[in-house]
């Protein structure tokens, strides 16, 4: 299962041998990654300024469970509360004390967790699944996004008769209703397949319905 191209994993370790090792495994995956010291840093990072950080590429948190200022699980706390979970998998790193702390994490919304010392193979193997999930979630989010933007751009008529073909009446049938010629309807319902980028009145509902 390969990853997206644009794909970047963070590191948040107070252990610099730890951030170094997990950076230098990236590398040899060709998986870019960037480093944080706390979860104090990587939280401010989240919060740029007055600029929240928004996900804009695939990615996933490596996240030490325990540090020194904020824990891992705090900082897990506030990715839950801003629902970040399915953009930001988090993958635990504990130590055997933490373990029942990480499953716990895990049941959650974590994505996983690894013991120290991990298997190099196995923590690629989920950190590329946890990229995958990621841009999975961005495609779906961005979907959602441009078939509201597609719906804002209909006007009240156009809205009226998409309404009316997705329930599957013939033209004549949404001109009686609207009171319009079918040469309008014909018109209208067009723009619509058009402006929504669908091919027939099928393709229509499947999309609204989120097939």
């Amino acid at each position: 299962m390969q990853p997206t191209e644009d794909a970047l994993v963070f590191i948040v370790d107070d252990d610099a041998g730890v951030r170094e090792a997990l950076a230098w495994l990236l590398r040899s995956r060709r998986l870019p990654s960037q480093s944080f010291v706390s979860a104090d840093a990587f939280a401010d990072f989240l919060s740029q300024g007055s600029m929240p950080w928004q996900p804009m590429q695939p990615g996933c948190l490596l996240l030490d469970v325990r540090m020194p200022g904020m824990s891992g699980l705090a900082l897990f706390e506030q990715l839950i509360e801003r629902r970040l979970l399915d953009v930001l998998p988090v993958i635990f790193l504990t130590g055997h004390a933490d373990v029942p702390t990480a499953v716990d994490a895990v049941k959650r919304g974590a994505f996983d967790f690894c013991e120290k010392p991990f298997s190099d193979n196995a923590l690629v193997d989920r950190i590329e699944q946890a990229l995958v999930r990621s841009a999975q979630t961005l495609k779906s989010m961005r979907s959602k996004q441009s078939l509201q933007q597609n719906l804002a751009d209909l006007t009240d008529r156009e809205r009226d008769v998409m309404h009316l073909v997705i329930e599957g009446l013939p033209n004549k049938l949404i001109a009686d209703q609207l009171d319009i010629s079918v040469r309008t309807v014909e018109v209208h319902r067009a723009r619509v397949f058009d402006k929504m980028n669908v091919k027939s009145a099928v393709e229509l509902a499947n999309l609204l319905r989120g097939e």
